[in-house]
């Protein structure tokens, strides 16, 4: 393996969303925006804020079939945040990450 290819992860296509970016760290806004992500403080069992490095907040609510969990499986972005500064190596790792229907992680049990 080379330090310019990270090797490829799999992950279950229909994973929760709390559980998705736990593990990823990065959060696609509205704007299309990718923003790193320092964290994540559980609201309830559906909702959650997440704080990023720039210092936004957003309030989410756990779904598979959101728009940002869609986002996030697609790897749909039209750019990443200046202030965040999230790194190329963060960046190439989430490009090598696969999600597949009945293959790889199922992201449970994780921090």
């Amino acid at each position: 393996m080379s330090k310019d290819k990270p090797q490829v992860r799999y992950y279950r296509k229909r994973v929760e969303l709390f559980a998705l970016i736990d593990k990823i760290k990065l959060w696609p806004s509205r704007t299309g925006v990718l923003h790193g992500i320092k964290s994540v403080e559980m609201r309830g069992p559906d909702q959650a804020l997440i704080t990023t490095h720039c210092n936004r907040y957003f309030t989410v609510g756990n779904s598979r079939n959101s728009r940002a969990a869609r986002w996030l499986r697609n790897k749909w972005f039209r750019g990443t945040c200046p202030e965040c500064a999230i790194p190329e190596w963060k960046l190439a790792k989430y490009d090598a990450t696969r999600f597949r229907r009945g293959y790889g992680s199922t992201l449970e049990g994780g921090t």
